[in-house]
């Protein structure tokens, strides 16, 4: 197995399109556990540890731009407060040497339905740029997964970045599993307000064969009473849940049944619903 250490991102790229097959390495938390039970045997690995520009974040025009190696660790430190939904997600990511060492970009490669990190770039509307030496494009989340651990990655591609807005309101998150991290997800999920435009956007994990936004419950906001602030009743919460529910596109697995996914993803769509619409009301927003 060869290992190619670039220290410039056009040397990385140069590579990959030398060498579609190669595996690149980051955080190494998913890769170094397949290498170590001989799931994956690629003939090289690409180190993207040295290309600085991939562990840096900046803001233009009121829009975040996260390079893809980036920790958890960090958007949690730096970015939590901007970032809320996608903090969250990030503190039920392994133990703290895990967030210290995995990014989001490395999430994103490995597209797993079950990634922490997914639902929260789908429910904010992320943009995942890619870059090969034919030039840079970006490819909205919910175009990003193309089935299970299937991206939209070209062979000569490699995660560069993600974009997302900052918080323009409340963002929350909640997943279920055996305990609240170090674990895989039964199934998870995100809800991020817009308060000036009065929407709410969604991300279901774990609960589909991609990654998965509830358009029905996101259409069903505009039936919150944005302008009274007033507490939201019973059954509206519950049919926003519902909805969530019926996105879903779930299995049986050893993790869980189908139908319970299904009741879970309903009980926490409610749930993050009523928790980011109390914020809302208390909030100046």
């Amino acid at each position: 197995m060869d290992f190619l250490r670039p220290s410039t991102l056009d040397e990385a790229v140069q590579a990959k399109a030398e060498m579609p097959d190669l595996v690149p390495l980051a955080g190494g938390t998913d890769v170094m556990v397949e290498l170590n039970f001989d799931r994956r045997r690629p003939s090289a690995l690409l180190d993207l540890t040295r290309i600085a520009a991939l562990a840096d974040w900046s803001e233009d025009e009121g829009v975040l731009r996260i390079g893809a190696g980036v920790t958890y660790r960090r958007i949690i430190d730096e970015l939590g407060k901007r970032l809320p939904g996608l903090a969250m997600a990030a503190r039920t990511v392994g133990s703290p040497q895990i967030r210290n060492r995995g990014t989001v970009g490395g999430n994103l490669g490995s597209a797993s339905p079950a990634g922490d990190a997914h639902p929260p770039l789908l429910a904010a509307g992320a943009e995942v740029e890619v870059a090969s030496v034919r030039g840079v494009r970006w490819i909205k989340a919910q175009d990003f997964f193309a089935g299970p651990k299937r991206s939209a990655l070209a062979p000569d591609e490699l995660i560069v970045a993600f974009r997302i807005p900052p918080a323009p309101g409340p963002q929350q998150f909640a997943k279920v599993g055996t305990r609240n991290a170090m674990v895989i997800a039964v199934c998870s999920f995100a809800v991020a307000m817009d308060v000036s435009k009065r929407t709410v956007g969604t991300g279901i994990g774990s609960a589909g064969p991609t990654p998965l936004r509830a358009a029905a419950a996101e259409s069903f906001a505009s039936e919150l009473p944005w302008e009274s602030r007033e507490p939201l009743p019973d059954p509206l919460v519950a049919r926003f849940g519902e909805l969530v529910a019926a996105a879903a596109r779930p299995i049986d697995d050893v993790r869980g049944s189908a139908a319970y996914r299904r009741h879970a993803l309903s009980v926490l769509g409610g749930r993050t619903l009523r928790w980011a619409w109390e914020e809302y009301r208390c909030g100046s927003t």
